[in-house]
């Protein structure tokens, strides 16, 4: 296997840099969807990277999954995107549920014949998970959902959404009364009966890929599609399948940093000022080392959390980490990168424009940064007051 998951790295590598990098600025400007791209993570296995070959995927570890989304995501971030959900939607799927479901929608999953995508938030709740309101009422063989969802990733492409509702509004605490549903739906439409999806969200960056929102009004869900086949458990599902995500966008974040640290050094060495390469400038150098000190700090907490969740491990504190420091270096090397290249950087002619308007979505998605200093502070307390 390690051979294998040395020639898949290899081959994800050829294709950022052959198929990948010289797309994706047009993509971009286009805000369109990157097909001919997606259709080559398909044909290279990567929709089946975590998923067990017994259900058709590569079955590979965690931790290669991240390398594979931080090589990805070099190119840009949209395309780690469109694996990201997916991956989360798979996961929850294999770790909980039902022998059923599983064979049901593994298998075109792992081809990315269907693809997944992970519905929490809504217009009033982000970071405040607890604070849902869509509902979902059981009627005879089938649960009935209502409300409105918001910020799917991949939620006009998916054809099956891990979508958490209130079964039970009279619950103590109140997660105790969230159940995942396991919604299949039509990819690609607009309107079907119960759901309506409005045209994409617009957003400043992170184009190319479909953000939605979601309004579902008398859609029936059967009643053998909950999660693991019991009402309640759908917050313990979301909160597992969220620290795996928050691994998940800290690789992103790496590869982002990635990105911007080879666009700087490359045209500091190429630009000259005062007869000389500007990346014989001290101010320069210091730019450089601090990002590339970064990067490597960064991709060393990435492995850790990405190691610990693989072994099972809880992972809450170094999944916190490395989703915060992952992602604001992210965000520091793309700026440093733009005063790099100085004007020119503000030019869409140049990549690390981009990559500047694609940083802050890591900051805030899977949790924002400042939950992440709290679950960090909180898990360092816990630890030590129970030691």
């Amino acid at each position: 296997m390690a051979v294998a998951t040395d020639t898949l790295l290899d081959e994800v590598r050829r294709f950022v840099d052959d198929e990948a990098l010289p797309a994706v600025a047009q993509y971009d400007r286009d805000d369109a969807y990157p097909a001919p791209l997606v259709e080559r993570m398909r044909e290279l296995g990567l929709f089946g990277t975590a998923i067990p070959e017994e259900h058709g995927g590569l079955g590979l570890d965690l931790v290669t999954y991240a390398k594979i989304v931080a090589e990805v995501s070099r190119a840009w971030i949209s395309l780690s995107g469109v694996m990201n959900t997916h991956f989360m939607a798979s996961w929850m799927l294999l770790n909980f549920g039902t022998a059923e479901q599983q064979e049901r929608l593994l298998p075109r999953m792992a081809t990315g014949e269907v693809r997944g995508a992970f519905s929490i938030t809504e217009p009033h709740a982000g970071s405040d998970v607890q604070a849902i309101k869509v509902r979902a009422v059981r009627d005879g063989d089938a649960y009935v959902v209502d409300g409105h969802k918001k910020w799917i990733t991949n939620g006009l492409h998916a054809g099956v959404i891990m979508l958490l509702a209130v079964t039970d509004p009279d619950a103590q605490p109140r997660h105790r009364g969230f159940t995942c549903l396991v919604v299949e739906k039509e990819p690609l439409v607009h309107e079907q009966p119960g759901l309506t999806i409005p045209p994409l969200l617009k957003k400043m960056g992170y184009l190319g890929i479909d953000s939605t929102e979601m309004f579902w009004e008398g859609f029936r869900v059967p009643a053998d599609m909950v999660l693991g086949g019991q009402e309640g458990q759908g917050f313990k599902q979301f909160m597992a399948a969220l620290e795996l995500g928050r691994v998940n966008v800290a690789a992103r974040g790496l590869g982002l940093a990635r990105s911007a640290f080879d666009h700087a050094i490359a045209y500091a060495d190429e630009r000259e000022t005062f007869g000389k390469p500007i990346a014989d400038h001290q101010s320069i150098q210091i730019k450089l080392a601090q990002m590339a000190t970064k990067i490597r700090a960064a991709e060393l907490l990435v492995l850790d959390a990405a190691e610990r969740k693989q072994a099972g491990e809880r992972a809450d504190l170094q999944a916190g980490m490395a989703k915060l420091f992952a992602t604001e270096t992210a965000e520091e090397c793309a700026l440093d990168a733009l005063r790099i290249y100085g004007g020119a950087g503000y030019s869409q002619d140049n990549p690390v424009e981009r990559l500047y308007r694609d940083a802050p979505l890591l900051i805030l998605g899977e949790g924002s940064n400042e939950i992440q200093h709290l679950i960090i502070a909180r898990r360092l307390l816990e630890a030590r007051r129970n030691a």
